[in-house]
């Protein structure tokens, strides 16, 4: 499903898996390009191999000759659609690939987004593995047809939502391996990650474990929610079966990308005789939080009853400290003034 950003690994979607024991396409003839629809969506049993993963075949997409080209949608938006000679020369389906991307949840990301659509065999050389689909730095690449059974539209919702990870911030962290910012934070990804239930980017022993294989199943529910369909969750562990504000937390990251942290300055003020200010922070999302304060005070960061950082001299004399956010839902900023104005200066930076 997902690739590293430097081209080191190809993610297999899993092991192809007949419903029902049903036969792929390739075994009975020539495989016929299916036109998607919203009703593909729905979710199949589907068997992973995680350690069928290895190096995106560069070299047998030249030897490919793709048919297709950047395709206006229904939406007045532009996809680049690819499709192999395998399922001939008609483009009219790839522009139907092209209006189904368009159709899903979706930001600015989708007119970076280059798919290709191939036979199982082809998708298994291209992506070197036991594979459905596999995603690398806005490249998708995906089985066009059912393929033992399972729905090409559905391989094709989840490698979309490598591809909005892919083009989204979390930092300090990648959200292509831990999910987009809300979603993560909402699945305590951060804290599961320090607990070892959760392995970001891990594509072998502990496939059923990454956060970023759960981030794009998560996207692919979405889409079947929106539907009507019912959910299914074959891939990865049941921990992370989204509820619904993880489902809305994965909508505010595709249609409201987080993308800096929020700067505040707060006027602090004591009163005759007062030595200690504090106020309490709620921070619903993970990440780094800075605090800066001027004069020769005290400042101090409070979570869980202790001390979380302790806060050193900055260049021009005041005091500052930066704590990395994981798990706790609101802290405390105390600062203690050991004289000088009664009037100071907080400036924070909140995820």
């Amino acid at each position: 499903m997902r690739k590293t950003l430097r081209m080191t690994a190809a993610i297999a979607l899993g092991a192809v898996a007949a419903l029902g024991g049903g036969a792929s396409a390739q075994a009975t003839g020539s495989p016929a390009l299916e036109a998607p629809t919203v009703g593909f969506l729905a979710g199949s049993s589907v068997r992973f191999d995680p350690t069928a993963s290895s190096a995106l075949d560069v070299r047998a997409f030249a030897r490919i000759r793709w048919h297709g080209r950047r395709f206006a949608t229904a939406s007045g938006e532009n996809v680049d659609v690819r499709v192999s000679p395998a399922y001939g020369s008609d483009p009219r389906l790839a522009q139907q690939w092209a209006d189904f991307f368009a159709s899903l949840i979706h930001g600015p990301e989708l007119h970076l987004l280059t798919a290709y659509i191939a036979p199982l065999d082809e998708v298994q050389i291209l992506c070197q593995g036991e594979a459905l689909g596999c995603y690398w730095s806005n490249r998708l690449v995906m089985v066009g047809d059912s393929s033992g059974g399972i729905p090409p539209a559905s391989v094709a919702a989840h490698e979309y939502g490598h591809h909005v990870a892919n083009n989204r911030v979390n930092s300090p962290w990648r959200a292509i391996d831990w999910g987009t910012k809300r979603w993560a934070s909402y699945m305590n990804v951060c804290t599961r990650t320090g607990q070892g239930t959760a392995f970001p980017g891990d594509e072998g022993a502990d496939y059923t474990l990454n956060p970023g294989e759960a981030f794009a199943e998560t996207y692919r529910v979405l889409n079947e929610t929106q539907a009507g369909l019912p959910l299914s969750w074959p891939i990865v562990d049941r921990s992370f079966i989204p509820d619904a504000n993880a489902l809305q937390a994965v909508r505010d990251d595709v249609l409201q990308p987080w993308t800096v942290p929020a700067t505040q300055t707060i006027r602090v003020r004591f009163a005759p005789h007062q030595r200690v200010w504090s106020r309490k922070l709620v921070t619903r999302l993970d990440g780094q939080l800075s605090a800066q304060i001027g004069g020769s005070n005290d400042l101090q960061l409070l979570g869980g009853g202790r001390s979380l950082a302790p806060a050193t001299w900055t260049a021009t004399g005041g005091k500052a400290l930066e704590y990395q956010l994981c798990g706790l839902r609101s802290v405390s900023v105390r600062v203690t003034r050991f004289g000088g104005p009664r009037s100071l200066t907080l400036r924070l930076s909140l995820p």
